[in-house]
């Protein structure tokens, strides 16, 4: 993808959320995505036409993160009800709660085949679960971490984490083998490449970090959220849960600041390539690994960049989720089905 490729232009604004907005996924496709948020609710979008299309709410705190299965049957949920949530896409209906975290719930993963939900969690553990048994219990718990876990990855035979702690864990199930990449600084996303050799880390010093999976070598490092590109005034990620993932070519990586700009650095030579601002200068607080944090997330497919900000304060909050499009041609084709 080259720079002029890169999402610019705001193609939506998915309206509906009736506080902060505290996550966004696109489905394997792309054609769709869901959000969660502070309202206790899932919702379903359209993001290219901009049509809410089901609402999914049973929660009593708020929603974190959501995922959904490749097929898009199924989908799983957590947050501050310190359970994880499978539903029906369809129906709308939990099929099951799955309990066991004494904490609230960071991240959720299904696994390739859809069998197995990952849950991370504020208690240091990851916890997985059978989809296909009717039990409630995890069938694995890993709690080797001395802090919070706020983001997973899964393969087909590993689990990666990254956490407050200042590591990237990953786990190799067939065999029983744990390996650890300290980077000394707090850990709040991790985000593999798209050829799966690759591991992205958000940390709270506002640094990116690309690691190689295979080796734990420190390949590159992304920064620049400082005076140079802000007229004067330092943006950083220091203190705040912030997301991050690679461009669907893996040529760009990409990253949220606390004033609501969106930045693009070249994955190669680490320079900031393209920044625009995508929502107002206003954060929302969620308490994480004993630590303050906002959050920002992006999440990419081949045509669109979704951004939510969350915002700080009573009076204002972030209530939808804004969306960006490279090409306003490609955008009016699709949305007049051509």
């Amino acid at each position: 993808m080259s720079v002029a490729g890169l999402p610019k232009n705001e193609a939506n604004v998915l309206r509906g959320h009736e506080g902060a907005v505290l996550a966004a996924r696109f489905n394997g496709d792309g054609n769709y995505c869901l959000s969660c948020g502070k309202d206790r609710t899932i919702r379903l979008w359209n993001p290219h036409r901009g049509i809410h299309i089901k609402t999914y709410k049973l929660y009593g705190r708020e929603v974190r993160d959501v995922h959904v299965t490749p097929d898009n049957s199924k989908l799983c949920s957590c947050g501050g009800d310190r359970q994880v949530f499978y539903w029906d896409v369809s129906t709308g209906r939990v099929i099951r709660k799955f309990r066991g975290h004494d904490s609230e719930v960071n991240a959720v993963k299904f696994n390739e085949y859809a069998s197995v939900v990952v849950s991370a969690g504020y208690d240091r553990s990851l916890r997985a679960w059978d989809c296909r048994s009717h039990g409630t219990e995890p069938i694995q718990i890993i709690d080797t971490f001395s802090d919070s876990v706020m983001s997973v990855c899964l393969t087909k035979s590993e689990i990666l984490a990254g956490s407050v702690d200042g590591t990237v864990r990953t786990f190799d199930i067939r065999i029983g083998r744990e390996l650890s990449d300290d980077l000394g600084q707090p850990v709040n996303c991790i985000s593999m490449s798209n050829d799966a050799n690759c591991i992205l880390a958000s940390c709270l010093d506002s640094t990116l970090r690309l690691l190689d999976r295979s080796t734990g070598e420190l390949l590159q490092e992304y920064k620049g959220l400082t005076s140079k590109y802000f007229s004067g005034s330092k943006r950083s990620l220091k203190s705040y849960k912030m997301d991050c993932c690679l461009t669907n070519t893996d040529a760009h990586v990409t990253s949220g600041s606390d004033d609501g700009f969106i930045f693009f650095w070249d994955l190669v030579d680490s320079s900031v390539v393209s920044s625009f601002k995508a929502h107002a200068s206003v954060i929302f607080y969620a308490k994480n690994g004993g630590t303050t944090f906002s959050r920002s997330t992006c999440c990419c497919n081949q045509y669109m960049l979704i951004v939510t900000i969350q915002n700080q304060g009573v009076k204002v909050s972030s209530e939808a989720l804004r969306t960006y499009d490279p090409d306003p041609k490609a955008l009016s084709a699709r949305q007049t089905g051509e």
